[in-house]
């Protein structure tokens, strides 16, 4: 088996969703970084919110600190020397593709090329629906993303760019500079066949939530199919699933650590969007629970799926300190011994 690479989920947008409010200072985020480049993981993923959620608001009576990840990312940059800076992923229907282009490229030249984005539509239109207002009803927030995919590809690989779609209308824009990663480095968020056929045509890596090893050998089954009809090799994809972590000395302490989490709850509001056309009834199948020889074992069965990449892992945690513990936990005693 060849060692799959490692990330860690950053809190740039957690608060009240994977973790209790207040769970990170923007500064933590840092310290996280710093922290998982010492420990020997490969990579730190922020994602993306803007406004809080019905049902944080609900639970916890307060807002949650959502931070800007492109910034945060940044930050780390410039406090990191060769860890990755992701996210998974980036709201793209939040933000003109003209403007994406301009601030990925100019992270990819202040990170020296060490830049990869994961995007998607969100997974809670009521956001969408809070910056847009009715105007939200009108739009396919999945054809809005494939026409920016398509512009900000261009930016990247042409000199003049005119695009008209449903959505966007750009003429003659000379955009630069073009990021140092040619091709650049997209990890396209779904786990939709809808998804897949974007993976094969705009991806670089694939960026699925909560899938057993099966739905991930699915998956990669469908993006070959899509992937031959384009003449590209899915070898060529980074298959990159988010999952959550919960480790334990036993398997009964790791179980009844996640079941008390704040990821845990998470999990559960997503069955109305992200995770609804799948049985999450059994999240032990979903996810990285138990020992850390429990875990080896499950990485093992991830790999032999087609897992390359264990993206933007959340830690069934409720303080950073608790998350940092569990980070150095993993690394020393699954991450070394693979």
């Amino acid at each position: 088996m060849k060692k799959p690479k490692f990330g860690i989920g950053i809190p740039t947008g957690t608060e009240g969703l994977m973790y209790p409010i207040p769970f990170a200072k923007v500064r933590d985020n840092i310290r996280m970084a710093k922290a998982a480049e010492k420990l020997g993981f490969d990579s730190v993923w922020g994602n993306d919110h803007v406004a809080t959620q019905h049902y944080v608001r609900e639970e916890f009576g307060s807002s949650p600190n959502y931070y800007a990840p492109l910034l945060v990312l940044t930050a780390i940059a410039e406090n990191t020397t060769n860890l990755k800076l992701a996210t998974a992923l980036l709201v793209v229907p939040f933000r003109h593709p003209v403007n994406i282009a301009k601030e990925l490229a100019t992270l990819d030249h202040i990170s020296n090329g060490r830049l990869m984005v994961g995007v998607g539509i969100g997974a809670y239109r009521e956001e969408f629906e809070c910056m847009m207002g009715e105007k939200a009803r009108s739009i396919k927030r999945g054809e809005l993303l494939d026409e920016s995919l398509t512009i900000v590809k261009k930016i990247f690989e042409e000199d003049k760019v005119t695009y008209k779609g449903n959505y966007f209308d750009v003429k003659s824009l000379e955009s630069y500079p073009k990021p140092l990663q040619k091709p650049f480095p997209f990890y396209i968020g779904g786990n939709s066949p809808k998804g897949h056929k974007r993976v094969a045509k705009f991806g670089t890596g694939w960026l699925p939530a909560v899938l057993t090893p099966d739905e991930v050998k699915t998956g990669v089954s469908n993006i070959q199919k899509y992937c031959e009809e384009i003449g590209r090799n899915v070898a060529d994809i980074d298959i990159a699933p988010q999952l959550s972590i919960s480790i334990g000395k036993t398997h009964e302490e790791a179980e009844a650590k996640f079941k008390v989490s704040q990821v845990y709850k998470h999990l559960e509001s997503l069955k109305q969007s992200t995770l609804k056309d799948q049985d999450t009834g059994e999240y032990g199948e979903r996810n990285l629970i138990g020992t850390p020889d429990e875990i080896g074992e499950r990485i093992k069965e991830y790999a032999e799926a087609g897992v390359t990449t264990f993206s933007a892992l959340l830690f069934a945690t409720n303080t950073v300190d608790e998350m940092i513990e569990s980070m150095q936990f993993f690394s020393e005693e699954v991450i070394s011994k693979l």
